[in-house]
């Protein structure tokens, strides 16, 4: 947690030197002048825009900081202790080290930073790296605090082969939702930063300014969110053909059932109405965002506050 807590702070001085990347210059008076440093015209007689302009030497797409990369080093570093801690569980506990809550967000978090370290051979993400190790950080707060519990052996109904099948979906799934989620957080900052702009506001959100625009962002957390997607119906088959060995049936509408399922159907509505409703920009976004405090609210609400035969939080 300490080198993920350096991490983050690296990454927040690189988000807070790009908005030192961009300074405002003097506008351009007058009835269709055009800027040549921005490309934009200014409309009306004696009306003045304010425009960014690039400093020398600096393109629109921001290089890499030194605070960038060592972020990055650490991340890899931390997440190398991170799998160590994770795999000693296991190791002490003789098993799979995710039959209660601490377990599990133990192991949750890890997959989002392995597979954001993983997406960054693909697509450069790395801007998503205050917010992987942020969140990160909290979730392993809150489960050191109020989620520890020692070592126990295995309920007879999770000593099962099915329960390292159904867990390891489960988290690879919360790991690319995760992402997504970051995305469409970013998402709606830069929707936000363009309309301030075109209404000339230039100094607002200025960092967001080396991040890909809306349109690629949203591209990017709509991929990683049908990959979730996937992991998370096998999820659900996985749970079903679990319960029936275990409990003689494959659906009883327990709690943890019915919010699996309602995980499903939210993400599956996000994906439907973006592909075929041409719901895009912000509503996509939101729907998005609100699929994924449907997935915290499962973990941190119905593991804790609702009985039912999914009650294994260990608290």
């Amino acid at each position: 947690m300490i080198v993920y807590a350096i991490a983050f702070v690296f990454y927040v001085v690189d988000l807070a030197n790009r908005s030192g990347d961009l300074q405002p210059a003097a506008g351009v008076a007058g009835a269709g002048a055009q800027s040549r440093a921005a490309g934009a015209a200014s409309a009306g007689a004696g009306n003045t825009a304010t425009l960014v302009k690039p400093r020398a030497g600096t393109a629109q797409k921001l290089p890499r900081s030194r605070w960038l990369r060592a972020g990055f080093a650490l991340t890899v570093l931390g997440f190398a202790l991170h799998l160590t801690a994770t795999v000693l569980r296991g190791i002490a506990a003789e098993r799979v080290p995710w039959a209660n809550m601490y377990e599990f967000a133990l192991t949750a978090t890890v997959s989002v930073v392995g597979i954001f370290l993983i997406v960054q051979f693909f697509v450069d993400l790395r801007f998503l790296g205050t917010l992987v190790t942020g969140l990160t950080l909290v979730f392993l707060g809150v489960a050191k605090v109020n989620y520890y519990v020692d070592i126990v052996p295995l309920v007879p109904a999770l000593d099962s082969y099915w329960l390292v099948i159904h867990i390891i979906v489960a988290v690879l799934a919360v790991g690319f939702f995760t992402l997504s989620f970051g995305l469409s957080i970013l998402q709606l900052l830069q929707a936000r930063r363009t309309t301030h702009v075109k209404a000339g506001q230039t100094q607002s959100l200025v960092f967001m300014t080396g991040f890909p625009n809306q349109v690629r962002l949203e591209d990017l957390a709509y991929r990683l969110a049908i990959i979730g997607f996937a992991f998370w119906t096998f999820t659900l088959i996985a749970g079903s053909i679990w319960a029936e060995a275990a409990w003689s049936r494959y659906w009883g509408w327990d709690v943890k059932e019915v919010w699996t399922f309602i995980i499903w159907v939210l993400y599956a509505g996000f994906i439907h109405a973006r592909a075929t409703r041409g719901w895009r920009g912000t509503r996509s976004a939101w729907l998005n965002i609100v699929s994924y405090a449907a997935v915290i609210f499962n973990f941190s609400v119905v593991n804790v506050f609702f009985k039912g035969l999914h009650a294994y939080s260990g608290l």
